[in-house]
């Protein structure tokens, strides 16, 4: 069922796996089996051993049991057959439903997006990624209390219970409301700090480049090897929530700030980009995107379009952006040549040096702007030192008082300091 991802969890939840296929999903076109096998990935990356898969056609879904009464009765059967203690359905549900649910169950009843926010609980280790995933996670449990009090109380431990943790969860709605306006304080600070640390980057002219991408399609691995760092890789679903960022020295000799962000995944829940707004606005604040693809994934395409999706989404949708497809090395002949290339695509392999050094000439390219010749008085050492700040230096000259200086313009820091130098620009010819 598609892709396999390694991961280390124990396995304490045994689960049968729902999906409800709409007439709505049809017309949409959404493939809903690439939907269903990426629920199977994300189940084993939380540690769910996957015990059968069960498919439901349905005009809409059932208001009390989402998938029908009928169809509820053959889930019991597939759970008692397998011995499971867990249900994981591929859509969102709503408190009522998880309650009907698991009152003719008898098993905790999991959704597509509590599965995520759990994957994230787990891989939450800084203070920010801490608070971003327990706000979501809070927030997004707060109208559904109802529906998990009595699943919490049996079973405790598993999917569905990290992160804010069991206690937090059974205390009444005014305590938690409370816990979400504490985290929200937390993370305004945290979000006060990280934008103040922008700013610094904008002042001292620093060039920042986003790799963004689906998770798992090697971002935190191109980061590795492009700046020879020694940084968390791991072939599992959202290996990192928190943006790395390392200095890369391009062939001219500029070095740039490059930055890995969290992984995207379709039906990305809306509290989490919510919380971890602040870190996927990294990208937003980018002179270049570095949209990274996983050239070997049957689903590239939608992959793809859930990334630009969520682009738009931050307002970063117009950045200047070059594509990666990653993984060529994994790609048949016939996969290789349907892989668009161009000035602003590429086809390449983390692992492969040639690649690497194409991908620094590529980022280079994109941010060199046009050649510029400017009259810098000579006694203006702070516009001088601009100039070298601006763009790389192809010649200087001295005219009586003046320095003639010729100048290939790097456009993001162009962009940033060239204000103070329009007055001081010589129109060639």
């Amino acid at each position: 069922m598609g892709a396999t991802y390694e991961t280390k969890t124990e396995l304490t939840d045994k689960a049968v796996l729902v999906s409800l296929v709409t007439d709505e999903v049809k017309r949409s076109g959404i493939n809903a089996k690439y939907s269903l096998d990426e629920l199977v990935n994300l189940a084993e990356t939380a540690g769910v051993e996957v015990k059968d898969v069960i498919v439901q056609n349905r005009e809409t879904p059932d208001s009390r049991w989402f998938i029908g009464k009928g169809k509820v009765e053959e889930l019991r059967e597939a759970i008692e057959a397998q011995e499971a203690n867990t249900a994981i359905f591929d859509q969102e549900l709503s408190g009522a439903q998880v309650r009907n649910l698991e009152e003719t169950l008898d098993v905790k009843i999991i959704d597509r997006t509590q599965l995520i926010l759990d994957i994230f609980a787990q891989r939450a280790k800084t203070r920010e990624g801490i608070i971003q995933v327990e706000l979501a996670q809070l927030s997004y449990l707060l109208p559904r209390l109802s529906g998990h009090g009595k699943n919490l109380s049996r079973l405790g431990g598993g999917i569905g219970t990290r992160g804010p943790g069991e206690s937090k969860l059974e205390t009444d709605r005014r305590h938690i409301r409370g816990r979400i306006s504490d985290l929200k304080r937390q993370l305004d600070e945290v979000t006060r700090h990280r934008k103040l640390h922008r700013q610094r980057r904008k002042e001292t002219g620093v060039v920042q480049v986003a790799l963004v991408g689906y998770t798992n399609t090697g971002k935190s691995t191109l980061l590795k090897q492009l700046t020879a760092s020694d940084i968390y890789v791991e072939n599992q679903l959202f290996a990192t929530l928190d943006p790395t960022s390392r200095t890369l020295e391009l062939p001219s000799g500029k070095e740039i700030v490059l930055t890995d962000t969290v992984g995207f995944i379709q039906n990305l829940p809306h509290d989490l980009v919510a919380s971890f707004r602040a870190t996927l606005e990294e990208a937003n604040e980018a002179d270049l995107i570095l949209h990274v693809v996983d050239a070997s994934a049957e689903n590239r395409e939608e992959q793809m379009a859930v990334v630009t999706e969520i682009l738009n989404d931050l307002g970063a949708g117009s950045k200047p952006q070059i594509v990666l497809f990653n993984k060529k090395d994994l790609c048949t002949p016939e996969q290789l040549q349907m892989l668009p290339s161009g000035e602003h695509s590429f086809k390449i392999s983390a692992y492969d040096e040639a690649d690497l050094e194409l991908v620094r000439e590529a980022i280079q390219k994109q941010l060199t702007g046009d050649t510029r010749l400017f009259r810098i008085p000579a006694g203006r050492g702070d516009l001088t030192a601009i100039v070298y700040r601006v763009g790389e230096v192809l010649e200087q000259t001295f005219d009586e008082d003046d320095i003639l200086f010729r100048v290939e313009l790097n456009k993001a820091d162009y962009e940033k300091l060239g204000y103070q130098l329009e007055s001081y620009i010589i129109n060639e010819g």
